[in-house]
C-alpha cells in the first residue's frame, strides 16, 4: 500500500527500485539489473544505479499513476503531501477526469470510479504534462 500511496521505498539488490522524497525533490533510484555487474560496483564502491530526479510537471502523473490504482482512492491531502503541490493546480484534470465518470471526488477524497479502473490509462493519461 506504500507504494500506491506514492510513499518511498528503497531498493536492494540487483535489478531493484527505489523512490525517496526530499525538501526539494523526489528521486526515482535503478540498480543495475545483472547480478554481476551490480556486485562488481558496490565492490569497488561506485554507484550499482542510476538515479532520475522526477521533474516537477510530471509529478501529478507519477502520483495519479499510483493513486488511481485503489479501489478506495485517498484522502485528497495525500496529493500535496505527497507531491508538494496544491490540488488547485490539477483542478482542470479532477474536473476533465470526474466530466468522464472516470474519477469521483469530494472535500477529502479522491477516488477511480469502475469506469476508471476499467480505463486506467484513460484516467491515468489526463495528469499527462502538457507537451
Amino acid at each position: 500500500l506504500n507504494y500506491w500511496n506514492f510513499g518511498d521505498y528503497i531498493g536492494i539488490g540487483a535489478g531493484a527500485h527505489a523512490k525517496l522524497s526530499f525538501a526539494d525533490r523526489i528521486v526515482r533510484q535503478t540498480r543495475v539489473r545483472n547480478p554481476n555487474v551490480y556486485l562488481d560496483r558496490a565492490a569497488r564502491a561506485l554507484r550499482p544505479f542510476e538515479e532520475v530526479v522526477v521533474d516537477a510537471n510530471e509529478l501529478a502523473f507519477e502520483f495519479m499513476l499510483n493513486a488511481m490504482r485503489l479501489v478506495d482512492g485517498i484522502p485528497l491531502r495525500r496529493f500535496q503531501e505527497r507531491t508538494g503541490i496544491s490540488p488547485t493546480a490539477i483542478e482542470p484534470q479532477l474536473a476533465a477526469a470526474e466530466a468522464k465518470g472516470l474519477m469521483g471526488r469530494d472535500a477529502f477524497r479522491l477516488w477511480p470510479t469502475p469506469t476508471g479502473l476499467r480505463f486506467l490509462t484513460d484516467l491515468q493519461t489526463l495528469f499527462l504534462p502538457a507537451v
